[in-house]
């Protein structure tokens, strides 16, 4: 059988979207706001040529459905805007704010901040996974976020970013609801029981190799984009066969993990081909080297207005879920990025 992906083109927004659905010249991305307009037909991995949306060619009808319908809530939250998941490293090595909250209680008051500042998620991590980076053993990992979790769960979704059943298992208990693992559940056998039996919302997200100390060797794809894609897609169907449904799955592109810079950049400009798996997609690239290398910004803490305008780009391009380091820039530039697509703001709000 063909390998087949349709790809949406001519992205609209706000009222262009919305009268360009109703008048049959658009279909709505993963439920909308975003509308597309043309669609690029892909089988085995050669382009079949570009068509409008309304015309698409007879017999590729079947792939429609999971591209246009709105995923379910994640976790049960909001499914008509993006949610901003904000990065809590409980580590001394993590690349961008490595042992700023390696004490629990400075990690705790960090995360009501992120709170306070309108993050829906709090993705809380005990192992730095930078390209490169020593790996932590389950225990030490737990050791490090197991009081931090339990705090925060109380007062916010908590998500927690690990590759290990043991560590999934103690962080579910402690309250935690959505397990984002880098590995896409691949890196310990254990680890799709513990999500399966907990009923629990799962991020997947694409890297090449499985030892991040030789994540930099492994860049080498075909394409790169639709190479990620059917990388996730076959993931999500292996999940969901082994009884984790698709409405509980969120997908990830894995950007710097396994990717050059420009493959980086080709990945988030061909977002919306991800859309078609059918899950939420996450965008994590917050203050990471591909930001620096645009914008020649070496420190990545000034890094945030490059990882804003990645934000805000990947939320245009149908991301519905954003991991970001900087909560209030980013929910404040959405909020902005949203009223100017619509012409009108999002709901009343107050000037500072």
């Amino acid at each position: 059988m063909a390998e087949r992906w349709l790809e949406p083109l001519g992205l609209l927004h706000g009222p262009a979207g919305f009268h360009a659905v109703r008048a049959g010249h658009a279909m709505p991305l993963a439920g909308g706001p975003a509308a597309f307009s043309l669609l690029r037909l892909i089988e085995d991995g050669k382009e079949q040529g570009i068509y409008p949306a309304s015309a698409l060619s007879e017999g590729w009808e079947d792939l429609l459905p999971p591209l246009t319908r709105r995923p379910l809530p994640f976790a049960g939250l909001p499914n008509d805007r993006p949610l901003v998941m904000g990065i809590l490293n409980v580590t001394p090595d993590s690349f961008s704010d490595g042992g700023q909250h390696l004490d629990s209680r400075a990690a705790i008051a960090a995360g009501h901040a992120m709170l306070e500042q309108g993050a829906d998620i709090l993705d809380i991590g005990g192992e730095s996974t930078r390209p490169g980076s020593t790996p932590l053993t389950a225990e030490e990992e737990i050791a490090r976020i197991l009081p931090v979790v339990r705090q925060l769960a109380t007062a916010a979704v908590v998500s927690v970013d690990t590759r290990f059943a043991a560590t999934m298992q103690a962080v579910l208990d402690a309250g935690a609801e959505i397990v984002n693992d880098i590995s896409a559940l691949r890196q310990d056998a254990k680890s799709v029981r513990v999500v399966q039996e907990a009923r629990a919302p799962v991020v997947l997200m694409h890297m090449p190799a499985l030892d991040l100390r030789k994540m930099h060797e492994a860049t080498r794809y075909d394409d790169v984009v639709l190479d990620v894609a059917r990388f996730l897609r076959q993931r999500v169907e292996t999940a969901e066969a082994l009884g984790i449904p698709r409405g509980r799955i969120a997908v990830d592109p894995g950007i710097g993990f396994g990717k050059t810079r420009e493959q980086d950049l080709l990945l988030l400009n061909r977002l919306p081909l991800l859309a078609g798996i059918g899950c939420r997609v996450l965008v994590g690239a917050s203050r990471k080297r591909l930001v620096g290398w645009v914008t020649g910004v070496d420190s990545p803490a000034e890094r945030v207005a490059g990882s804003v305008a990645i934000a805000v780009a990947a939320a245009a391009a149908g991301a519905s879920i954003l991991r970001v380091h900087d909560v209030a820039e980013t929910v404040q530039a959405l909020r902005m990025w949203q009223a100017c697509a619509d012409g009108a703001p999002p709901q009343p709000v107050e000037p500072a």
